[in-house]
């Protein structure tokens, strides 16, 4: 049985920081494909917005995520959940392996170590958004508080 709890209060909450990550995501690509427009898809430049290095090759990635997020929220029924979990667990693995190639050639994303903070703790709140918003049926409830209870 799965540890994540089915229904929460606070179900609504979680959606709705689940929907602000997503709308930063495209609200920080969009500004970033304007910043950014005319240079290389991957240039390594001190283009900045939101004060994060990006390029037009992440602030495209950034649109994608957060349209990703903004649907996911939008169709809900746990589907949101699976998404959210994903997309945290991907960008932490982003986050950490640009933070390993920070100053390096290999920084194909243009990040800064305000860009790596940013994501890592977007990833995080990510990944509570979806640990907190699956729902089920008043069964799978009961056996979720009652299973906790055990423990």
């Amino acid at each position: 049985m799965a540890h994540t709890p089915v229904n929460h209060p606070a179900r609504p909450v979680y959606r709705a920081i689940g929907g602000l990550v997503g709308l930063y995501f495209v609200v920080f690509g969009v500004l970033g494909v304007i910043a950014s427009l005319g240079n290389d898809l991957f240039a390594q430049d001190d283009t900045k917005v939101l004060g994060q290095g990006t390029n037009l090759g992440y602030s495209l990635v950034s649109i994608v995520l957060g349209g990703v997020v903004l649907a996911g929220i939008a169709i809900g029924r746990n589907i949101d959940v699976a998404i959210n979990q994903f997309l945290a667990y991907a960008l932490m693995v982003i986050g950490l392996a640009s933070l390993a190639f920070l100053q390096t050639d290999a920084n194909i994303f243009n990040f800064t170590i305000v860009t790596d903070i940013v994501v890592l703790t977007l990833s995080l709140v990510l990944l509570m958004v979806g640990m907190y918003g699956k729902v089920g049926t008043e069964e799978e409830q009961e056996a979720f508080e009652k299973a906790r209870l055990v423990l």
